[in-house]
Order: C-alpha cells, then structure tokens, then sequence
C-alpha cells in the first residue's frame, strides 16, 4: 500500500490528508534528483583523484615500461658513443699515424647539423623531451658513425698502397756503410769548408773513395739529373712517390737517365768531388713534402738501434762539412 502524508488541523483538531499536485511533485522529484547528482559528482572527484581507473592504471603502466625502456636505449646509446669514442681514437692515433695520414679533427667529427629545427614536430608529442633527446643523440651517432666509415674507406686505400710505400720510403744508406766509418758530417749547424763561416747542413756526407757505388734508397723514378761545376755538383734528385725525394750531390759519374726507375739498391751513380767538394763523398738529403728532413730517422732498414746511437753520435760530432 502506498503512504500518505496526512497534516493536523489545529482549528478543526483533526488529520487532513496531504494532496500533491503535479508540479509540486515534478520539483520534488527534480530537488532529490540534483541532489542524487551532485553526491554522484562528488563521490566521482573524489574516486578519481584518490583512486585509478582501469584505463589510467594501464596507461601509467605504459608510462613506466617507455621509462624502463628509455633508460635502457640511453644506456646503449652511451655504450655506443663509448664504443665509437674508442674507435676515433684508434683512427686518429693509430691507423692514421701508421699511414701518416692527417686526423679527423673533431670540429667535424663534432659539428652540429644546423638549419631549421629538425625536430619541430617531435615537439607537439607527450612526453616530447625525452623523444627529443633520443632522436638528436641519435642523429648525431649516426653522423659520427657516417664520417668514421668515410675514414675507414680512405685508410683502405692506404692500405692498398701502403706495400708501395714501404718500398719507395728512403730506408737505407746511399752507400755501402757498415760498419759506419764512412760516416762524416751530419745534419745541423757546420763550418762550411769553403766559406768557413758556420751554416746550416740539411743533409748527411759520407766520405768514400772516389768511384764508390751510390745506391737508390728506396724504389721511385729518376726526377732530375744534372752536371755542374757549381754549387752540388754532378747530382741526383730521385722522386720516390708518396711526398718522398732524395738528393745525391757531388757525384762522379752517373749509371741512369732521367726518368728511369729504379729499385732500392739500384746503383744509380758514384761518389766523386765535383762541385764546391773539398774532397770525395756523397752529400745526401731527404726531402719530404716540400721539406728537408733529418736523413738519419730513415736508415731503420739498415741500422740497429745501437748503430743508429752511434751514426748520430759520429754525425754529430764533426763540426765541419764537406760542402
């Protein structure tokens, strides 16, 4: 059975029942109604900030795992630059030292990409820094990665060529010297024995008796040949390749042409006088890229490192030149 409200009449002392109309019903109805919402609202905000849904714990389950697997990519993204660092460095102090070779300096290994932002549209992702990060880490390996492999192609070609090289590089001693006592006047600051005034000698004379067998140090093609009266003399510039030449002065007589190429220990020519020459001997030097060097580091073909100690301490001591 329905209830019904009843309401006391003072006057008439007794209970009336209570008739509703419909609109009075209908606002009663609507009162209960927001009344149920806003407890229905406020049961919700406070679910939802004190409790997951299904939806959000799946989603910062998600957001952990990309965490867990971003640091694992910027671990192997550390591994990696460790790992090609190590790479560069064997490169620029090994493989190109070997094969005397200029560095890859690191303003290039290290420059930027430049231009317009690269990453623009990474920017309107969530969690956008970290994509960022990843990416510009990445493009700047591969780059590395890119020169690296360029590097490795150009020390292949030294490579290739470096059996020739070992071959034309100046190695030996212009003449039959043994036991060293042919040894004269080294490189540095002499008395010159015309001029008696203190110059400079870039090269080395070995004293030999006139018509001694002069020898190609090292394989190359005849570049220039010259008789004179003057200055070197009868001379020798043989073009060993790979920046490489060599000279051979006050000579006797010749046993090539120009042009010609020889092989180390070819016989190329004698010792002889001619020229501003006090007395018989060779006057070698080696030249390489345009510069004079010191012809005693080239003779490890030749000298063991107590024979080399003793040819710098021989060379060393003569403070007068032949030429």
């Amino acid at each position: 059975m329905a209830k019904h409200k009843y309401k006391f009449n003072p006057e008439s002392l007794i209970y009336s029942k209570v008739t509703r109309t419909t609109q009075q019903k209908f606002l009663t109805f609507l009162t209960y109604f927001f009344a149920s919402l806003m407890i229905a609202v406020l049961y919700f905000l406070v679910f939802s900030i004190f409790f997951d849904s299904p939806k959000e714990k799946g989603l910062k389950r998600q957001i952990s795992e990309l965490k867990a697997n971003y640091q694992l990519v910027n671990d192997e993204l550390n591994r990696i630059e460790i790992i090609l660092t190590d790479l560069q460095e064997r490169d620029d102090n090994i493989y190109r030292t070997i094969f005397e070779a200029e560095p890859v300096y690191s303003s290039v290994r290290e420059a930027g990409y430049g231009g317009s932002n690269r990453y623009r549209d990474l920017e309107k992702l969530e969690n956008s820094e970290l994509v960022i990060d990843v990416k510009s880490r990445l493009d700047k390996i591969m780059k590395k990665v890119y020169i690296q492999s360029t590097s490795y192609d150009q020390i292949i070609d030294l490579a290739k060529n470096k059996e020739d090289m070992l071959a034309s590089v100046p190695a030996i001693q212009p003449i039959s010297n043994t036991d060293l006592r042919r040894t004269a006047s080294g490189w540095g600051y002499r008395i010159h024995p015309i001029y008696k005034i203190r110059k400079f000698h870039y090269g080395m004379d070995f004293t030999a008796p006139t018509g001694t067998e002069i020898y190609a140090t090292g394989d190359g093609v005849i570049e220039f040949v010259e008789s004179s009266r003057r200055g070197y003399g009868n001379k020798i510039i043989l073009n060993h390749g790979f920046g490489y030449k060599t000279l051979y002065a006050h000579l006797n007589g010749f046993n090539i042409k120009q042009g010609q190429k020889v092989k180390r220990g070819d016989v190329i020519g004698y010792v002889g006088s001619s020229g501003l020459s006090t007395a018989p001997h060779l006057h070698y030097e080696v030249s390489l890229n345009g510069k004079k060097v010191n012809p005693v580091n080239y003779f490890f073909n030749d000298l063991s490192a107590e024979e080399y100690e003793r040819m710098i301490e021989i060379s060393i001591k003569s403070g007068q030149s032949f030429d």
